[in-house]
């Protein structure tokens, strides 16, 4: 299977790492200082679960050196997709798949509108992993989980030939019964603990100890498993216990990788997390006031950050 990874962050990076370890083709697609040291030197990884060093067949940022791919896993953050989605299409084929793992609930979407939509498949991640330096992805925490499916839920041919090739790659991969859900239990968690993060700056486990800042995580919670519910999305009644369980068991200093952006003053999801939540709120009726809360709050950062980002 020839496999292009479009953006070698700390998703790409770790999947596409373990993947080129494999008899699959995979070419990894990456910018400036970490491009140069992924050609130079291979990928480096350091993961919970062993450290490794991989050689892609290619490492490139110019998509016309690449090769028709099978399969392209899109490893954006998600207000990259849309224009991701448009700048890879002209370099595919009709039966091309398309695979999305980035945080959000509306992904699948945002390629329906750029791309066939029966060549494009619904997907989620659950990992912590970034870019600790050129050429090196760290995974320091939570052993990476990569689910996906049809959009329709069937069990393709092709859907089992992806998680193939992951096994062969020894990732922990499923396909799940419902990738929807699937994908809001992980919007919920994410949701629940990035933005917060960015306005207190402070890490998991100090958040989880303050009972007032775990109270507004869990209205946060409680308002985005109501908007699910509301868009048909019906997540089991365990879901905001299990987020919270899974709150308390990550490592006391870990933080997510929107809360960084935040804190770094780069672009972040804010839009496609808690904004998001509050958009969807307001044309079903959910009243979403804490996640509208946050998101006014970090807005004119957020802002800041974007008008940087375009000079």
């Amino acid at each position: 299977m020839k496999i292009l990874i479009y953006g070698t962050g700390g998703v790409g990076g770790f999947l596409g790492g373990k993947l080129a370890k494999t008899s699959h083709q995979v070419t990894l697609i990456a910018r400036g200082a970490h491009l140069k040291a992924i050609q130079e030197h291979g990928l480096q990884v350091q993961s919970i679960t062993g450290n490794f060093t991989a050689h892609p067949h290619l490492a490139t940022d110019d998509l016309s050196k690449i090769d028709v791919p099978d399969l392209v896993v899109f490893g954006t953050k998600s207000w990259q997709l849309q224009e991701a989605s448009k700048e890879i299409l002209q370099y595919t084929n009709d039966t091309t798949l398309f695979l999305s793992l980035q945080n959000g609930a509306n992904n699948t979407e945002k390629l329906n509108n750029v791309l066939p939509k029966n060549q494009v498949l619904s997907g989620l991640c659950r990992m912590i992993s970034f870019i600790k330096s050129p050429g090196v992805i760290s995974n320091p925490d939570i052993p990476p989980t990569f689910l996906f499916g049809e959009q329709d839920n069937t069990r393709t041919p092709r859907v089992e030939a992806i998680l193939q090739a992951f096994k062969e790659a020894d990732l922990n991969a499923n396909i799940p019964e419902n990738i929807q859900i699937a994908i809001w239990q992980k919007f919920l968690f994410i949701t629940t603990v990035s933005a917060i993060g960015g306005l207190t700056r402070a890490p998991i486990g100090a958040m989880r100890d303050n009972p007032y800042i775990k109270d507004v995580m869990l209205k946060t919670a409680q308002e985005v498993y109501a908007v699910a519910h509301a868009k048909g999305i019906l997540l089991p009644e365990s879901t905001i216990d299990k987020a919270f369980a899974a709150i308390t068991r990550q490592a006391s200093q870990t933080t997510a990788s929107t809360q960084r952006d935040i804190m770094e003053g780069k672009p972040s999801e804010l839009e496609n997390f808690n904004g998001f939540i509050v958009k969807e709120g307001k044309k079903l009726g959910i009243p979403t006031p804490v996640n509208e809360m946050i998101y006014e709050l970090l807005t004119p950062q957020e802002k800041i950050a974007r008008l940087s980002l375009s000079k």
